[in-house]
């Protein structure tokens, strides 16, 4: 990952339009990509990077009947998140910094013989109409300390790129350079990478398809990521005082993962 872009690993920062330029490049560039998967209008590249041993991962899927706001949506609304991602242990929000920024908490079941993971992060978002993104990395925040029996991984930049294209189709670009902690090894990665990766489209687009009727019954009225003053009155406010720097939380680093078999992971666990 360039450097240009200034998110940096236990710090508070609001993005500004560059940085979102320069994710729009991450997403739209193939130099130094890896292909991995192309299959049924998802494609899936990796690569290396000068930040840590685990590869840099990128999803793009194309559909045709979905709208660019429901997908923007769905990538926001965290209670609509636990009907669709089977992935999920825990999901919520922990405060607002300002209308376009929040610190959140997101908790993942591992099936063995991986450990669960949690992630805390900033998250940072911007609408132009025709482009949509969300972006974050890892922070921490005295709410939500490492919790015992689960690897605390790191973000350093995940994100969602939306895009409208012409005859009414939508992309979905989805990058992420993270870091799982414990000890997996390179292989489990990429074994993960090639059946996880294009699952994670397929479950936002049919979790699209499902998202109008599921709001209609649930609090329809209620999407701060678009209502400023639902964002700003709903959450407890951001203090500095409340985010510790990055290496505080490594308590969790010495909790590892059980012996790994390549049998141990199949495609339906995932």
């Amino acid at each position: 990952m360039s450097s240009s872009l200034q998110l940096k690993v236990g710090e508070v920062y609001i993005p500004e339009d560059a940085d979102f330029k320069h994710f729009k490049s991450i997403c739209e560039e193939t130099e130094g990509w890896k292909l991995e998967v192309n299959k049924n209008q998802t494609i899936v590249w990796t690569k290396k990077n000068d930040l840590s041993d685990f590869q840099m991962v990128k999803v793009r899927g194309i559909f045709t009947d979905i709208d660019a706001a429901t997908l923007y949506d769905v990538l926001h609304d965290p209670e609509f998140r636990k009907t669709w991602d089977p992935a999920m242990l825990e999901g919520s929000e922990i405060c607002a910094i300002n209308p376009n920024n929040d610190i959140g908490y997101y908790a993942l079941r591992c099936p063995p013989p991986l450990k669960n993971r949690d992630f805390v992060t900033q998250r940072s978002w911007l609408d132009t109409g025709n482009e949509k993104m969300i972006i974050n990395h890892s922070v921490n925040h005295s709410a939500r300390p490492p919790t015992k029996g689960v690897i605390r991984g790191i973000s350093y930049l995940t994100g969602y790129y939306i895009v409208k294209l012409d005859d009414n189709k939508i992309q979905l670009t989805y990058v992420t350079q993270s870091d799982p902690k414990g000890n997996l090894p390179a292989w489990v990665m990429n074994k993960l990478t090639r059946m996880f990766a294009p699952k994670v489209i397929n479950r936002i687009y049919k979790a699209a398809k499902n998202y109008s009727s599921w709001k209609a019954k649930n609090r329809p009225e209620y999407k701060p990521w678009l209502y400023p003053e639902q964002m700003m009155t709903c959450l407890p406010r951001y203090t500095a005082t409340d985010v510790s720097n990055e290496k505080l939380s490594a308590s969790s680093d010495s909790l590892e993962d059980d012996n790994f078999n390549e049998a141990d992971f199949q495609d339906e666990d995932y």
